[in-house]
């Protein structure tokens, strides 16, 4: 948690720092663009990669080249000869990073958690990722105030506490496996047909595809909505914080809720309340974009936890990092265009017009999914229990 802290202090600060030197909300889209792009592109391989080579491996590494990364932006900015090119070029190389190590993450729950605890354990990893949005974006935006440095000074240092649990840890990030002879492209395909032959999870993936385009569009504009109502970075931040604020009740929330709507019910429920951003359209301040976001906010983290838990948990763990690297690849290949269209949209129309477009996106999702017999006809977390145990089970973790 205090190195994703660390990191995603950087998240507000790189449009912060792309608005400060170009001036320009199309180029700080094509940055936000670059940082996620990493998925669309190496997802794929990454599910791979960290089904090959030993996870806990992939993630150290993901961890000493972001060190590199930050420390070079320090270095550039502290000698006045920051521009757009290195700082696009750096959200790159960083996106790239977060996508092995989080694949590789995936994995290693996986190994550690019982089947029928998934679920639960993806609720924990999701109330970790609210802490760090209420705490990141606060910290990042005053850092950035204090000088441009400091947020990407904080990203440089707080990778130690990632690497140092990480050698810490003794646990198996794997099982065993026996030597896989088979094309990359072959074992590629067969974490994709595993996937695409469960009509559920294939629909969530295609659906989250576009929600995900949308939702980071809405983030780059309401930073960008901000900036021109005359906020100041930290001001920014801890509008965002409570976004994360929200959600870190909601993870707490999220057993609770599981407990008591369908699965069915709860994917829904968070496609639908992502269209109260049309209330924006109304009354077009940050202020109202901000409570229109605070239901999905409170829902993000239950649908995640069920939908990830679910998926986890009935893969075999040899196919762990390729179906959820297929999964999420799909999932995310969307949200890089959702800055670049935000940006473009925000140059050329204005800003209620900007969110409507992608309100009305949200809309004809949520019907769609309403009508799909997929999700319609959703599995339920009762399953799980049926499932066996992952070998070599830890007893440590069990109680």
């Amino acid at each position: 948690m205090l190195s994703t802290i660390g990191s995603e202090s950087t998240g507000i600060a790189y449009p912060l720092l792309v608005l400060a030197v170009t001036h320009s909300p199309a180029k700080a889209g094509v940055v936000g663009f670059a940082r996620i792009l990493p998925w669309a592109l190496f997802g794929f391989a990454a599910g791979v990669v960290t089904d090959r080579l030993p996870r806990k491996r992939v993630m150290i590494t993901g961890d000493v080249v972001r060190v590199f990364l930050m420390t070079s932006v320090v270095v550039v900015i502290a000698v006045g000869h920051i521009t757009f090119a290195q700082i696009a070029i750096v959200a790159f190389v960083e996106g790239v990073m977060y996508v092995f190590f989080n694949i590789a993450e995936i994995g290693a729950l996986r190994s550690v958690v019982l089947p029928q605890q998934l679920p639960t354990a993806a609720a924990a990893e999701q109330a970790r990722y609210s802490t760090v949005t209420l705490v990141a974006p606060t910290l990042g935006g005053a850092l950035f105030g204090i000088g441009r440095m400091f947020p990407f000074l904080a990203g440089s240092i707080s990778p130690a506490f990632s690497l140092g649990t990480l050698l810490a840890i003794r646990t198996p990030f794997q099982q065993a496996r026996e030597a896989d002879d088979s094309t990359w492209r072959a074992q590629l395909a067969e974490g994709f047909r595993f996937l695409w032959a469960r009509p559920f999870l294939r629909s969530c993936a295609l659906i989250f595809t576009w929600t995900n385009l949308a939702f980071e569009g809405i983030v780059l504009a309401f930073i960008v909505i901000a900036k021109r109502q005359g906020l100041t970075s930290t001001e920014i931040g801890l509008l965002i914080a409570a976004f994360g604020a929200c959600s870190l009740v909601g993870s707490a929330a999220s057993p609770f809720i599981q407990k008591r709507l369908s699965m069915r019910a709860i994917v829904l429920s968070s496609l639908w309340l992502q269209v109260a951003t049309a209330g924006f359209l109304i009354d077009p301040s940050v202020y109202v974009l901000l409570v229109c976001t605070v239901p999905m906010a409170f829902f993000f983290p239950t649908v995640n936890a069920v939908v990830i838990g679910y998926r986890v948990a009935v893969t075999p763990e040899r196919l762990t990092g390729r179906v959820n690297s297929v999964a999420r690849t799909i999932a995310l290949c969307g949200a890089p265009l959702g800055p670049l269209i935000a940006g473009v949209l925000l140059g050329v129309v204005s800003e209620r017009d900007t969110i409507a477009i992608l309100t009305a996106l949200l809309a004809a999702l949520a019907i769609i999914a309403s009508l799909l017999p997929s999700i319609r006809n959703a599995p339920s977390l009762d399953e799980l229990a049926r499932l066996a145990p992952t070998e070599p089970v830890v007893p440590e973790l069990i109680g």
